[in-house]
């Protein structure tokens, strides 16, 4: 029955390779991945908000902070049990940079439980108290979606690629209900160089999600009626834009140290531990910290702005003013670190919802603030869209994302102008300082990043060493002589040789021209083994070692082989400028029908 069934789906797609072009079929292919893409964005949401509502709606009020301490705790633990019991074998990674190295080294492809692993932990991390945001898993889910789709019909690098974009770009959509953000997310973050064509699978795909997600779950993100901005206002905004920039550089930084100090602890569950209980404190001081905080966000775009102290142990100074401006800031600053914990300790989410908030109550501890001085009176909700959309410019780098996810999940057009002026100040005040984003400073150090900035060097980061390695070489034994192997010298058509011992250990190496003078009686060394003849070569090449390296290498020499081997010493093979530049040439020629 199986064997029958994939016949005929192989016999259907050969017809299909025939009767309908690549790029039509793709087009067919990014509605297909933007329905599915809905879905899952529908289910997220639909899983998260239940356990949310499960967990805090059947229980009074009195005994929550008590459960606050555990949930979070739970969530993170249930989460590392997931992967660790149901995903044996299996890579899992979150967040927004394993789908880009994907693009960059693995030419786009995705495991596929992805699809449905991102769902289950992220909607477990967050429905518990897991204070981060869902757009990463979705955003993940839908990539290997359109990866695996893609992969299941047999299509090229640049078809799964699109299709990746296409699944994140649905995930987004559905998760916002935001189908131009959700485009230009993947254009910005996942296709930095495209083509008017990609547009149209990208929209097909981001529309679609967004019907489907309305469809099957219609509550929107946020409800506000907005009003317009004031000229008067603008000097304010260029303020806050300022502050936040600053902020963004504080949490890049603070993510790293938080990563690095998550990283020393070996044992998965010491992780969970100290970040289940740190978190439950945490969520103790400041309930805003609670998931992924959008509900906080909602009722200071309603104007209730004790809302931030309300049930909190300071909800008695909630008609003080500059308490509540203090306790916000201090809301913020925890934010950061429940949402590092979160994600380092073992739950599964992003950076994405986290942004909003943080920028968000940014907006309105700085609107709130200034109000109370009465200098001026600013309009509050305005400035906290307009903090949300420019702390994910800074932190993302990317602007027109920002611009047009809070345009469209607030229904704010009418603030299109300070959105973009925030949006740009806080992007280049993190730019000035970091060349990178939170999700690309990794894959940049460890020189895994593509950047079109540096065609050669983006393109010699697609190159891995496997797929350029040469092993049609003359092997010689160590005990061997020049007279043993004298056939196979002479009619070899290499012209270096590996001295290689029983074990694979890597000697050196032997040239013709040396080879061919002794054979001829213009050296001495004829009855001599290959042990006592053999050379060191200018450099060896490491297996892992990337081709910024190897070029490095071989340019620093001026050499045109190198030999490489493991990290035992065993040899592998050589690497050749012929083959790296065959190779060059072959990837160029592919990102150019990409870009067609």
């Amino acid at each position: 029955m199986s064997t029958k069934f994939w016949q005929k789906l192989e016999g259907l797609n050969k017809w299909r390779m025939k009767k309908i072009s690549n790029r039509n079929f793709l087009i067919i292919l990014a509605a297909l991945v933007g329905i599915i893409g809905g879905v899952a964005a529908s289910v997220l949401k639909g899983m998260t908000h239940f356990i949310a509502s499960a967990l805090q709606d059947d229980v009074e009020w009195h005994y929550k902070y008590s459960f606050y301490l555990i949930f979070p705790l739970i969530g993170i633990l249930l989460s590392v049990l997931y992967i660790r019991k149901f995903l044996k074998g299996k890579n899992f990674e979150h967040g927004i940079t394993p789908i880009i190295y994907a693009i960059s080294r693995r030419s786009s492809k995705i495991e596929a439980h992805n699809v449905y692993s991102q769902i289950v932990t992220s909607a477990i991390t967050v429905g518990f108290g897991g204070s981060c945001g869902l757009e990463a898993p979705i955003a993940y889910s839908g990539s290997a979606i359109g990866s695996n789709v893609a992969r299941f019909f047999g299509l090229q690098y640049k078809e799964i690629t699109m299709l990746l974009a296409c699944g994140a770009a649905a995930g987004i959509s559905g998760a916002f209900n935001s189908p131009v953000a959700g485009m230009i997310f993947a254009i910005e973050i996942l296709l930095p160089e495209f083509s008017i064509p990609a547009f149209i699978p990208l929209l097909l795909s981001a529309a679609l999600a967004s019907v489907v997600s309305k469809i099957l779950y219609s509550e929107p993100l946020f409800h506000i009626a907005t009003s317009d901005w004031e000229v008067a206002a603008l000097l304010f905004y260029i303020l806050l834009a300022i502050l936040i920039g600053l902020y963004t550089i504080y949490f890049a930084k603070i993510s790293v140290v938080v990563k690095d100090w998550f990283a020393k602890i070996k044992n998965p569950y010491s992780k969970v531990w100290i970040s289940g209980v740190s978190l439950g404190l945490m969520i103790f001081i400041f309930p805003a910290l609670y998931g992924e905080g959008y509900l906080t966000i909602q009722q200071l775009l309603d104007g209730r702005f004790d809302s931030i102290v309300k049930n909190s142990l300071f909800a008695q100074y909630k008609d003080i003013g500059w308490i509540i401006v203090g306790y916000t800031v201090l809301t913020i600053f925890g934010k950061s670190f429940a949402a590092l914990f979160t994600l380092n300790g073992g739950g599964n989410g992003g950076v994405f919802g986290p942004s909003l908030v943080m920028g968000g109550l940014m907006g309105f501890a700085f609107a709130y603030g200034m109000n109370l001085t009465g200098v001026v009176t600013l309009n509050i909700p305005n400035f906290v869209m307009a903090g949300m959309a420019a702390a994910l410019a800074g932190i993302m780098h990317a602007p027109l994302t920002s611009i047009f996810l809070i345009a469209e999940i607030t229904g704010g057009y009418t603030l299109m102008v300070p959105l973009m002026l925030v949006s740009s100040i806080s992007y280049l005040i993190n730019r000035g300082a970091l060349k990178h984003s939170i999700y690309t400073k990794v894959l940049a150090d460890s020189g895994d990043l593509l950047s079109y900035e540096d065609k050669d060097r983006s393109v010699l980061s697609m190159m891995k060493l496997r797929y350029v390695l040469e092993t049609n070489f003359v092997i010689l034994r160590p005990t061997e002589t020049p007279v043993d192997r004298k056939h196979d010298i002479i009619h070899s058509k290499r012209n270096i040789f590996p001295v290689v011992d029983d074990k694979g250990k890597f000697l050196g190496v032997l040239y013709i021209e040396y080879l061919l003078s002794i054979l001829l009686g213009e050296e001495e060394g004829m009855d001599k083994t290959f042990e006592k003849l053999v050379q060191k070569p200018n450099d060896i090449i490491k297996g892992d070692e990337n081709m910024e390296i190897v070029m490095a290498k071989m340019n620093r020499d001026d050499v045109w082989i190198l030999p490489v081997v493991d990290h035992e010493d065993h040899y592998l093979g050589f690497v050749s400028k012929s083959s790296v530049f065959n190779k060059y040439r072959a990837l160029l020629m592919r990102q150019g029908q990409y870009l067609e």
